[in-house]
């Protein structure tokens, strides 16, 4: 959906509105958009949050996304495929360019997970993708931990008026 009005609201309530029951009826419209990128050998992984943001929130919206997801399409999930050693400022009105040079090494696979994703495709799970530095920062550790193929998939994108 488009991250703007009612699309808005509704992701702001999953991800800061302490509203995780969002995340299960939310996720049929993942499942119509993502059909074709689910593949026999795929995995699903959310984009992970730093410690800290994790304690604060006290839930990852995007690793419940991908856990309801999972369950929708009979594939497995790792919910700590990916890490994030590094805390990250928030990105709220940073300009593209900054926001690819603070996720720079924020993202990172887990050791002890990349075995299970090694020659596999990997289906990365976010609510919202702004400029994709997240996304892109999360692919490089996918394809560091073995991956053969990444795709992506988020509930709703930033789209610039025309």
């Amino acid at each position: 959906m488009r991250y703007s009005d009612f699309g808005r609201k509704l992701v702001l309530a999953l991800k800061h509105g302490d509203r995780p029951d969002l995340a299960a009826t939310l996720t049929p419209w993942l499942v119509q958009a993502g059909r074709d990128l689910i593949q026999q050998d795929t995995i699903i992984a959310p984009v992970p949050l730093h410690w800290r943001r994790m304690l604060k929130r006290r839930y990852n919206q995007s690793a419940l996304l991908a856990q309801h997801l999972a369950l929708h399409v009979e594939r497995p999930a790792i919910l700590d495929l990916l890490v994030r050693p590094r805390s990250t400022k928030p990105l709220d009105g940073v300009s593209v360019p900054d926001r690819f040079d603070r996720l720079r090494g924020a993202i990172d696979f887990n050791k002890r997970k990349a075995h299970m994703v090694a020659g596999k495709s990997v289906l990365l799970i976010d609510d919202v993708m702004t400029s994709g530095a997240t996304l892109a920062a999360a692919t490089e550790a996918s394809y560091a931990a073995g991956a053969r193929r990444v795709d992506v998939l988020v509930l709703a994108r930033v789209c610039k008026d025309a």
